[in-house]
């Protein structure tokens, strides 16, 4: 089990015991939309709570992280994987807006936001359900999906279904962000972004097909012909970079 799993359990579990022992304790934490700016830290210490009536409610949710949470942890980084179940579960409270007077515990909404980072990245992987159905990890959310829309705007059993909704949306939006700022993604754009005019490539017009070796000259020629229709402006690093070579020196 992987560290924040680990500890994401154990809270769970602690809060569980306290508030089948302290009176008072889940009014105290869970979140009622209605209420929010009365109560904000109940947006946060929602999500750690757990009816205390049924265990089934927690051991899910735990069985849950447990299953798919590793992986995806071990896959982010335990910085990135902490924030996104944090903003998975507050996207899930701010969502349940809809539903203003519910009283909502659990951490569905947050282990809703593992689940859909599990398919993002595994989206093939058989899950199987009750252990015996066998389902795509992919397919799996989109039946979560469609079973959560149709149990929010049908009345839902008493099932917070827009909280799993804004679980699934809050992991997406930040899988997104912290993709497109990710090191990788920074420096791909350094290199392959078209604001990379600042390598000078000389007096392209001057390259000689005749003399570029045949291993080589298709891909000058298709650059050559790139320059022609869209300027120097239109050119990759990488492309200058490559284009330096064939230009002759002064």
């Amino acid at each position: 089990m992987t560290p924040w799993v680990q500890r994401l359990i154990i809270a769970n579990v602690i809060v569980f015991l306290l508030q089948k022992t302290v009176p008072g304790m889940t009014e105290q934490l869970q979140f009622v939309p209605a209420l929010v700016l009365y109560r904000p830290w109940t947006l946060l210490t929602y999500m750690f709570a757990h009816s205390p009536f049924s265990i089934s409610h927690i051991l899910f949710n735990m069985f849950a992280l447990y299953f798919f949470g590793p992986r995806v942890e071990e896959r982010l980084g335990g910085k990135r994987f902490i924030r996104m179940y944090l903003i998975s579960g507050i996207a899930g409270g701010l969502l349940s807006l809809v539903t203003p007077f519910a009283a909502i515990v659990g951490a569905s909404g947050a282990v809703f936001g593992v689940q859909l980072a599990f398919a993002r990245y595994w989206p093939r992987d058989r899950i199987l359900i009750w252990g015996i159905i066998p389902v795509e990890a992919r397919v799996l959310v989109a039946i979560t999906t469609v079973m959560a829309l149709y149990g929010g705007f049908t009345g839902g059993g008493g099932i917070a279904h827009f909280a799993h909704l804004g679980g699934f949306l809050g992991a997406w939006l930040y899988l997104k962000w912290a993709e497109a700022h990710a090191p990788v993604k920074q420096w791909q754009k350094k290199v392959e972004g078209p604001a990379a005019t600042m390598v000078p490539i000389g007096n392209w017009r001057l390259v000689d097909l005749a003399k570029v070796h045949e291993v080589n000259r298709d891909e000058v020629s298709r650059i050559l012909d790139k320059l022609s229709t869209g300027g120097e402006r239109s050119l990759t690093t990488a492309e200058r970079t490559f284009l330096q070579h064939f230009v002759p020196k002064d």
